[in-house]
């Protein structure tokens, strides 16, 4: 039962480590976006057709088999159409304005889960949530304005349809999980790189390169690693450890760009790590609490 008790604890961490890593990944997507003078679902397109190989080669070396279902197709839709806002969003607003409206998805993800599947969720997980949402509001504080309507419109569709996707994602086996988001890289693909016939779309090394970038490693490897963290992982909690990408995005900025966060950034940062932090480490202590539970009255009377 020891050993049992281990593998668990070390695979949740693992769980949580590939999230982290692939919310990481995600974080250099604004780097490389600027630096592609395409149309953005062309961007779009070509980024997921190269992202697609990535995934299908992890498909096939992990045994599995693609699946085509209304579950598959649903992701597939949610996920496709999250790419395409979110680069949209990238191109219609800053990349801190993107990012920070896409990352409503938490709260999207604790509406729909109480209003349409009937979820309790614990006073903890609602905290959490709105301690994440000010952190980030914190940290675009000295930059999110409330120009650009459409752009931030755009960007807060990509969090409600991020939120749809950590939860038809959530709670799957892992060929339907890894089909869907391979299905939804060429839906991606079919609708985005046609566009490139009626929008000057320049291949230059640079272009070339930064799509390759965006493909392998800003989306290929982290869908990988969200499929794996996605087994051990519940839905809300892929949701907060994620935010680990509007943390990084200025990091980037100020290495690349010189760019150095503000106060609120900083006060913003360090709250929404500590949350998360403090959050996963509660929730798998109530989570091990509820298992245990039941056991002990039974040992009581054999």
């Amino acid at each position: 039962m020891a050993g049992e008790k281990t593998a668990q604890q070390s695979c949740s961490g693992a769980a949580m480590l590939q999230m982290a890593l692939c919310a990481a990944m995600w974080s250099i997507a604004g780097i490389f976006i600027k630096l592609v003078p395409w149309n953005a679902f062309v961007i779009a397109g070509f980024r997921s057709l190269v992202a697609s190989f990535v995934l299908l080669a992890y498909i096939k070396a992990s045994g599995m088999k693609l699946r085509l279902t209304k579950r598959t197709a649903a992701i597939a839709l949610v996920t496709g159409a999250t790419f395409l806002l979110f680069i949209s969003a990238n191109k219609l607003t800053t990349a801190a304005n993107a990012i920070a409206l896409q990352y409503t998805s938490p709260v999207f993800l604790l509406g729909i889960s109480a209003l349409f599947l009937r979820q309790r969720f614990k006073s903890g997980d609602v905290l959490a949530v709105a301690l994440t949402l000010l952190g980030v509001a914190l940290f675009f504080l000295d930059r999110l304005s409330p120009g650009q309507l459409l752009g931030n419109i755009v960007a807060t569709l990509a969090g409600l349809t991020m939120a749809l996707m950590f939860l038809l994602t959530g709670n799957c086996d892992d060929e339907t999980r890894m089909s869907g988001i391979y299905f939804a890289h060429l839906f991606t693909a079919a609708v985005g790189v046609p566009q490139m016939l009626f929008n000057e779309t320049p291949f230059t090394q640079t272009a070339v390169l930064s799509v390759l970038a965006l493909g392998v490693v800003q989306l290929g490897i982290p869908y990988v690693l969200y499929g794996l963290a996605s087994r051990r992982c519940p839905p809300l909690t892929c949701s907060l450890i994620s935010v680990v990408e509007p943390i990084l995005n200025p990091v980037w900025v100020f290495l690349f760009d010189g760019e150095t966060p503000g106060v609120f950034a900083l006060i913003g940062g360090a709250t929404v790590v500590l949350t998360v932090t403090f959050w996963c480490v509660w929730k798998e202590r109530v989570e091990k609490a509820a298992k245990a539970a039941p056991a002990q009255p039974a040992g009581q009377n054999p």
